[in-house]
């Protein structure tokens, strides 16, 4: 079915997480807004969250709309026999940042804050841009490339091995372990997948279980090192998988949105030469670029609350254990905050008013690195490269399919260099 075959049907005719509307929800979104922006599914007793003022609200409480929601994004274990027997060979999931509320989210996120600082990013910008200029160095002379592969997906998952202390040598496993994390997230997987995952998750598992006792015994000046050494409320140190889980988390938060964001903001230049053009003659607007990129991409399109005692939001009821899915990437685009909300426009003031890394105690700790990498990427790219065009038929490019995050899987595209 078409997403102009979903628009016109009622709600009820299809769901916010249908695989059309993953692919391109903003229509779908609009849809929310308008006739439903707080909607219960009467497929699967979700409820959908869309307009800006209401996601906002919900993401702020956190007392009433809990972030332990762990247990729906892992495997269901009680299915597969499969997931039992893979899931041995590794160590149980914990609830430590992305799945924890405050109190105890406050102190495990209070363990690694100080690697996300502006401070800390704004030392690492010159690293951020030999990478950046040595990526487009390897393709540059070709006039093409598989921008995902050969930029989006590297920038970001080189910076976030430097920060954990690993070498980059190995890269393609860094990218499958991240790979596998988003498919759990995804819940879309088919049990191979998911089974799949699991195994991988547990390769991670060791992989990294062996760099913390390597650090215990030799510290260096890297993440892991800092929680391994750290202290969880000033007495204890964390156990293996209470630092497995913030490694995973940082592991995912520190490439993938990043990657979806260079991706998407290139696309748009394609979309949008007039924007190019404004760009290239007032690099300035670069970091407003940058806002609007975030903003129009949103990468963590949606997120899971669970309501922690019957409630309603907007009249609609929850019961308690209900699950809530909070549309970012809908509130980003809402009409009544941001006029003409699905134009680009590197001159939009207030831009900054985008939630695409979140709201409240949960907005994302890598926000200020994540836009460090994104303006020193923009920067590189558009003094280096011009003429931004796609090197495929638009209907070759795919999102990929999941119930949180949407970033491209492929962008092929030529360009020609910038005389220098």
């Amino acid at each position: 079915m078409s997403q102009t075959d979903v628009l016109s049907l009622p709600l009820a005719a299809s769901t916010p997480m249908s695989p059309d509307v993953l692919q391109c929800p903003h229509e779908y979104n609009a849809r929310l807004r308008r006739e439903a922006p707080v909607y219960r599914c009467p497929h699967t007793g979700i409820v959908f969250v869309s307009d800006y003022d209401t996601v906002c609200k919900v993401a702020k409480d956190h007392q009433t709309f809990s972030n332990r929601f762990g247990q729906a994004m892992r495997a269901d274990t009680e299915i597969d026999p499969r997931l039992i027997e893979a899931q041995k060979e590794g160590y149980p999931p914990v609830d430590t940042m992305l799945t924890q509320d405050p109190p105890l989210h406050r102190r495990y996120r209070g363990m690694v804050n100080e690697a996300f600082t502006a401070r800390r990013v704004a030392t690492l910008e010159p690293a951020i841009e030999r990478v950046c200029e040595e990526l487009i160095e390897r393709f540059a002379d070709a006039g093409r490339c598989e921008f995902v592969e050969h930029f989006a997906e590297r920038v970001p998952m080189t910076v976030i091995a430097d920060q954990l202390g690993v070498p980059l040598t190995d890269y393609e496993l860094f990218k499958r372990w991240s790979d596998a994390f988003v498919a759990q997230l995804s819940r879309l997987a088919t049990p191979d997948e998911e089974v799949e995952a699991v195994k991988l998750i547990v390769q991670f598992q060791k992989y990294f279980a062996a760099k913390i006792e390597e650090r215990r015994a030799d510290p260096k000046d890297d993440i892991i090192s800092d929680i391994v050494h750290a202290r969880f409320e000033n007495e204890r140190p964390l156990d293996i998988p209470e630092m497995l889980s913030i490694l995973q988390q940082l592991l995912v938060a520190g490439n993938e949105t990043t990657t979806h964001c260079i991706a998407e903001g290139i696309l748009l230049l394609i979309d949008n030469p007039d924007q190019h053009a404004l760009l290239k003659a007032n690099p300035d607007l670069v970091t407003n670029f940058t806002e609007e990129v975030l903003r129009l991409a949103t990468p963590t399109a949606n997120m899971w609350r669970v309501a922690t005692a019957d409630t309603e939001i907007n009249g609609v009821a929850v019961q308690k254990g209900g699950m809530v899915q909070i549309r970012f990437s809908s509130a980003d685009r809402d009409e009544a905050v941001f006029p003409q909300p699905d134009r680009l426009d590197v001159t939009r003031p207030n831009v900054r008013s985008h939630i695409a890394f979140g709201h409240g105690v949960h907005m994302c700790i890598g926000a200020s690195l994540a836009r460090g990498e994104l303006n020193v990427a923009f920067r590189v790219l558009i003094e280096k490269l011009d003429n931004f065009t796609l090197d495929c038929p638009r209907e070759e490019l795919h999102y990929a399919p999941n119930a949180l995050l949407r970033g491209l899987s492929n962008l092929p595209i030529r360009f020609t260099r910038r005389a220098a």
